[in-house]
């Protein structure tokens, strides 16, 4: 990859920086449930950001490394999109107040960033001395795609629930309600603290994970570090107003599960072709480079990761458009029960979720 002017690089981290910073501040002094108005400012606010951005990775580095961040940006945007689903169920399950999960949504992507900063530059290092590694990352993420087709949502649902989480709660002294957005608070004289402290370790798990299953995918698509740390930046900015704004939606998005196991298997595919194409293990063809095996070009897989995402939201939106009517000619309340919208899905999800978490 043509090496970067070093102005530029240093330039993109402070800006993003200065604006994550600014974003954070405007939570923690004004905690509030944005409008519908207000969050799609923002999301095109920061899709605008990230086009801007890869039209000047197109300026200095040329099409080939701009078509890669493109490409890794709208993997790990979609990514994000699917784990909002999960977001949702852990705010509905620890009844977060809705005033205050803008704040919880903005540390979960804090501890994101951290987390995939870690996991970027351990796999930039790797990368960098040991090729066999993408025969692993490939057979990961063919796995992760295995997975995520035959995913019924059960694990989701449990979010949340888990030995950590009960541990945490059997040994920490824990009030049985929230305190604004408060981690410890005080209860008859003792200090103790609030769900929120469980609100935050379970987001931290579940950044975790996704960091586990991004992280390779997008170094199917360039081998750039900056390039997949921008990608995962542009890819988490804006997500907690996204969370606001396509709350209701995403319960449409019913075919977005599966467009992501298609990238993931493609991704992963690519990645085995490249490990075969490089390949140094002696157990395999002697060592030797396979040069029958193909490189998929960077336009390809920009066309491919497109095409799937486009085609699965506009299905998506036609299956629940003809069951949405098909429910209207049968009297529609069930299926109005079970396609909520943003506020009242959320309410009624925390509601049921009330007689095991405590309640605000």
């Amino acid at each position: 990859m043509p090496t970067l002017p070093l102005a530029f690089e240093i330039g993109t981290f402070v800006v993003l920086g200065i604006i994550l910073l600014f974003d954070l501040l405007l939570v923690v002094k004004r905690p509030h449930e944005p409008s519908m108005k207000e969050a799609g400012l923002w999301v095109a606010f920061y899709v605008g950001l990230a086009l801007a951005f890869a039209a000047l990775m197109f300026v200095f580095t040329g099409p080939e490394y701009g078509g890669q961040f493109i490409a890794g940006w709208i993997t790990e945007y979609s990514l994000s999109i699917d784990n909002l689903f999960v977001f949702i169920i852990i705010m509905a399950r620890f009844s977060v107040p809705r005033k205050y999960q803008q704040e919880v949504l903005m540390v979960g992507i804090i501890i994101a960033l951290i987390l995939r900063g870690i996991f970027i530059a351990l796999g930039a290092a790797v990368i960098e001395n040991f090729s066999w590694i993408f025969y692993i990352f490939g057979a990961f993420l063919l796995y992760t795609a295995y997975k995520q087709a035959k995913d019924s949502g059960e694990d989701e649902e449990d979010a949340g629930d888990n030995k950590l989480i009960a541990k945490l709660r059997s040994v920490l002294p824990m009030s049985e309600s929230y305190d604004g957005n408060k981690v410890r608070t005080v209860v008859d004289g003792k200090k103790v603290f609030t769900p929120m402290l469980i609100v935050f370790v379970t987001i931290g798990l579940t950044d975790l994970l996704f960091a586990v299953d991004s992280i390779p995918a997008i170094f199917g698509l360039t081998q750039s570090a900056f390039i997949v740390f921008t990608a995962n930046i542009f890819a988490l900015m804006g997500l907690r107003q996204l969370y606001f704004l396509l709350g209701g939606l995403m319960t449409r998005l019913i075919y977005l599960k599966h467009a992501l196991s298609v990238i993931l298997a493609f991704i992963g595919v690519k990645l085995i072709l490249h490990a075969m194409h490089v390949n140094e293990l002696p157990f395999i063809n002697g060592g030797e480079h396979i040069e029958w095996a193909p490189e998929i070009p960077t336009f390809l897989s920009l066309a491919v990761i497109v095409a799937t995402i486009v085609i699965a939201v506009v299905a998506s939106l036609i299956k629940s458009k003809a069951v949405e009517k098909s429910a209207v000619r049968s009297g529609g309340a069930d299926h109005k029960a079970s396609s909520p919208a943003v506020t009242d899905g959320l309410d009624e999800a925390a509601d049921e979720a009330g007689t095991k978490n405590p309640r605000h």
